[in-house]
């Protein structure tokens, strides 16, 4: 059986056919951001002549490795930096890239705005094409590329690669069998902040109509006072002035090392508390939350699905051996709940109530069973790869026991009700628990 090849705007792609349907990799939505351009906003990947290989994953944003003690979250944050100049890239599951057009869904990966990539194995995507989606996902820039405020360069340029991505999908999806008129952005943890912060940008408005926000935030932007310290930390750090053309000579290793230098910064005003309690230094930079201003996006036009984890918390305690419930509890609702719930009622009111709301509650056996249901648990069962073995174990992400197949079926295919008709399968104005 000979590989398949789609013709895009750009340039062809050559992908592969399984059992699933077709997979195409590594396919650049943006020029490669390398010294200067690190710090401009994303530009269109320029056509190429030939057929361009679309079998193997692409590199990944320079990211740090995170520790987690003994729980393994390779499955979650992927293989670390996998260097490589062009990473702005998109990977696409599709049943085939030929037929009726079929929903689009495009995923935004997690990962405290410093990690995360479409390497990561919880993202390979083969379920929602078995089940009729096209799904794409997308990498982006993280870190001081990513989200450091620069005097000289446009702040959230990760959120710009987001934009750029989706406008790919717009020009580019139908090559590959998906509807660009069905397109359902979803994101995790501070994909789903990017999410939630797409609502509110006008840019986004008719890229895409249906949006998941699975344990992000409405108000986890850093206002420009929080963001301007740790611009002045990082310039401290480095030795240069706190602008673009200085930082634009700096390597990306360098930018790595001094992140320890920036945790633990007090980013508390008079004004704003640290949305992140302290544990990522970057956020968003906006001077109003997106809760607040959604009617600045396309919001009002675009069905929600949003829901959290019921212990949200326990990820930062239980794997480091220092687990409080009640510090759990706080750091649950301070970085998801509070603004899951401000995003949800601003959505309703918004929108006239298109708004679906579900929480997470099936407890994981990881750690002792102490785990539970924390945050990212609920990724294996949207993506229906829950009874993966990578996942279990001891210190797997879902322990030991295996998890009740019905449960990751029911989620899963919620999801792909939403994506086709906006309509997960229960009433707006219900609370619907997967657990």
């Amino acid at each position: 059986m000979s590989d398949p090849i789609v013709q895009t705007p750009a340039g062809a792609v050559r992908g592969i056919r399984d059992e699933y349907g077709e997979r195409y990799r590594a396919i650049p939505y943006a020029e490669a951001p390398v010294g200067a351009a690190r710090f401009a906003p994303p530009t269109p990947y320029q056509p190429w002549d030939g057929v361009r290989d679309a079998t193997r994953p692409s590199p990944t944003a320079p990211q740090p490795a995170r520790d987690f003690g003994r729980l393994d979250m390779t499955p979650y944050f992927g293989p670390g930096w996998s260097r490589g100049d062009e990473y702005l890239t998109v990977d696409v599951r599709t049943p085939a890239a030929d037929g009726a057009p079929r929903p689009v869904m495009v995923f935004v990966h997690g990962g405290g705005f410093v990690t995360g990539s479409t390497q990561a194995a919880l993202y390979d995507g083969r379920a929602f094409a078995r089940d009729g989606v096209v799904l794409v996902t997308l990498n982006y820039r993280v870190g001081i590329p990513g989200f450091l405020a620069l005097d000289g360069a446009p702040d959230n340029r990760g959120l710009l690669d987001v934009l750029a991505a989706l406008n790919w999908v717009r020009d580019s999806v139908g090559a590959f069998g998906g509807d660009p008129a069905n397109v359902t952005v979803f994101g995790q943890s501070a994909g789903a902040t990017l999410v939630g912060a797409l609502l509110a940008t006008p840019e986004a408005k008719g890229l895409f109509q249906r949006a998941i926000v699975q344990s992000g935030s409405g108000t986890g932007a850093f206002i420009p006072e929080q963001a301007h310290r740790v611009t002045l930390a990082a310039a401290e750090a480095l030795g240069v002035d706190p602008t673009a053309d200085a930082f634009a000579g700096i390597p990306d290793e360098r930018f790595l090392e001094i992140l320890p230098q920036l945790a633990g910064l007090n980013l508390r005003t008079e004004t704003a508390d640290d949305p992140l309690a302290g544990l990522s230094p970057f956020s968003l930079v906006l001077s109003e939350q997106p809760a607040d201003s959604l009617a600045n996006g396309p919001a009002a036009d675009v069905d929600l699905l949003i829901g959290s984890n019921l212990e949200e918390g326990n990820l930062y305690l239980v794997p480091q051996g220092n687990f409080d419930k009640a510090r759990s509890a706080v750091l649950g609702e301070t970085l998801f709940g509070a603004g899951t719930a401000r995003l949800t009622e601003a959505h309703h009111q918004l929108s006239g109530g298109r708004t679906h709301v579900y929480r997470f509650g099936y407890r994981s056996t990881a750690l002792d069973g102490r785990l539970g249901a924390t945050h990212t648990i609920e990724l294996p069962f949207v993506f229906d790869v829950a009874g993966e073995p990578w996942l279990h174990g001891p210190n797997g992400l879902l322990g030991p026991d295996e998890p009740p197949a019905a449960l990751a079926t029911r989620m899963h295919h919620a999801w792909i009700a939403f994506a086709h008709t906006g309509n997960p399968g229960w009433p707006t104005g219900s609370v619907q628990l997967f657990d």
